[in-house]
C-alpha cells in the first residue's frame, strides 16, 4: 500500500529492527516477491528501496482471473454490442449498490470515506487523503486487473460509478492507472 520503501521505513512500519527486516527482504527477494531498486536523491549513496514484483502482486486476491478472461473472450466473440451491454449492466449494478450505501451521506469527505470502505471490502485496498485540490482516492490493488487489461470498459464504468455516487458538484479525474503500468489507480476529486 505504501509503494517502494527503504528497509528503515519498513522497520518503522512493522515496528521491528532494521536487521530483522533485512533478513525478511533477502528471503522475499530470493522468492522473487519483491525487488530492490536504487534511487539517487542528491548527494551521497543511492537509497535502496523495495517494491512488489508481479509475483508479489499475484499473492493478493485476483477475483478468479482465468474464468473472467475466458468469459470476456467469449462475450467479445459474440460482438462489440454484447460486450458493451455486459459493461452497461456491470455499471448499473455497481451504481445501484454504491448509491444504497452512500446516498444518505451529504458531506463529500464522508462520502469518499464510505466509498473507500466499500472499495476496500471489494479488494481494492483503497485509501484517501486531502490535498490542495480536494481529495486523492487511491486504490493500491485491482482485483479485476486481468479483466480490465483486456477490456478497459470496466475501468470507465468504475469511474462513471464514482462520478454518479459522489454527485454532480464533484469532478473526478484518474491521475494514475494500474492498467497503464503504474503501481496503483488514483483519482483526484475536486468540487466543481
Amino acid at each position: 500500500m505504501r509503494g517502494p520503501l527503504t528497509a528503515l521505513e519498513i522497520a518503522h512500519e512493522l515496528k521491528i529492527t532494521k536487521e530483522g527486516v533485512r533478513q525478511q527482504l533477502v528471503k522475499l527477494t530470493e522468492e522473487e516477491l519483491i525487488e530492490p531498486q536504487e534511487e539517487s536523491k542528491g548527494v551521497g549513496r543511492p537509497q535502496k528501496t523495495f517494491s512488489l514484483t508481479a509475483n508479489g502482486n499475484a499473492k493478493f486476491p485476483d477475483t478468479h482471473a482465468e474464468l473472467t478472461l475466458k468469459l470476456i473472450t467469449i462475450i467479445n466473440a459474440m460482438g462489440e454490442n454484447t460486450m458493451q451491454a455486459v459493461i452497461d449492466v456491470y455499471e448499473e449494478t455497481g451504481k445501484k449498490k454504491y448509491h444504497e450505501e452512500i446516498d444518505t451521506i451529504h458531506n463529500l469527505e464522508l462520502k469518499i470515506e464510505k466509498l473507500v470502505e466499500i472499495r476496500t471490502r471489494e479488494g481494492y485496498m483503497a485509501e484517501y487523503s486531502k490535498n490542495d485540490e480536494g481529495y486523492l482516492l487511491v486504490e493500491n490493488h485491482c482485483p479485476i486487473c486481468a479483466a480490465a487489461t483486456i477490456c478497459q470498459g470496466f475501468c470507465s464504468s468504475e469511474l462513471n460509478t464514482f462520478r454518479s455516487v459522489l454527485g454532480k458538484d464533484v469532478l473526478i479525474n484518474r491521475v494514475s492507472h494500474i492498467v497503464s503500468g503504474e503501481r496503483r489507480c488514483a483519482y483526484q476529486i475536486t468540487l466543481n
